[in-house]
């Protein structure tokens, strides 16, 4: 259920991040190989990146592999971090571009791939713990993917760093409701992701990483991620996995 996408290292373009490989997250959106009860992610897509230290981004709620004019634009922007997803609507929620990930909040890029088993009936418990949303308007998109992006916005504020704060909103999510909860964010300098019901996998080259729900392609070097795991990944750190 949806997939995603991180690159942190020197730059390179959309293009390549999101096209290059033979199960490019192009491919992925129509043929993925390892995602839980659904056979396509054609509900929308994403991508945020940096430009001068601040998250731009590019959304549609139609299927990548149908956006050739974005797939022309890919080829021109170059990126040193970004985060792209393709989404797999759960039922109830809407076809809708306020939808589709990453969502952003400051410096800020978050991705859910995953669903909250019986959302109704935590929702307002969930975002009584989220607070005031007030400054972060895709946290009040139509998903249940929305407040839980809120909840690590608010430990971000509060200080926590970007794989702790991913940390805490699973604490948080799994005391309340069962579900799948593979959350992935950027900070324009760092990646996070963890594993919780779905799969996970990372590439760690000389000077470049790409955390993806699924390897790219057969070559060499995709570690799969344990579930319940956090991984985390920085210049000054390299990378990290850590059972949550």
């Amino acid at each position: 259920m949806c997939r995603h996408l991180g690159y942190l290292g020197p730059p390179q373009t959309l293009h390549s991040l999101i096209y290059d490989g033979e199960y490019s997250l192009e491919t992925q959106a129509y043929a993925p190989r390892m995602t839980q009860g659904n056979l396509l992610n054609a509900d929308g897509f994403g991508v945020g990146w940096y430009q001068d230290g601040e998250p731009v981004r590019f959304r549609r709620a139609q299927p990548l592999w149908t956006d050739q004019s974005f797939r022309e634009v890919a080829g021109a922007v170059h990126a040193s971090c970004a985060v792209a997803a393709i989404r797999s609507a759960t039922i109830g929620f809407p076809v809708d571009e306020s939808c589709a990930q990453p969502f952003r909040a400051g410096r800020w890029l978050f991705s859910h791939n995953g669903k909250i088993e019986g959302y109704g009936g935590i929702e307002s418990k969930l975002r009584e713990l989220a607070g005031d949303v007030a400054e972060m308007p895709d946290a009040r998109a139509p998903v249940d993917s929305a407040p839980l992006f809120a909840l690590a916005v608010r430990h971000w504020r509060d200080g926590l760093p970007l794989g702790d704060g991913l940390a805490a909103v699973i604490t948080a999510i799994t005391a309340l409701a069962p579900g799948r909860y593979n959350l992935l964010a950027s900070d324009g300098t760092s990646l996070a992701a963890t594993t919780w019901g779905d799969s996970l996998f990372v590439r760690e080259d000389a000077d470049a990483v790409r955390i993806a729900s699924e390897p790219l392609d057969d070559v060499p070097g995709w570690r799969h991620v344990p579930d319940g795991s956090l991984v985390t990944a920085g210049p000054a750190t390299g990378v990290r996995i850590d059972s949550l």
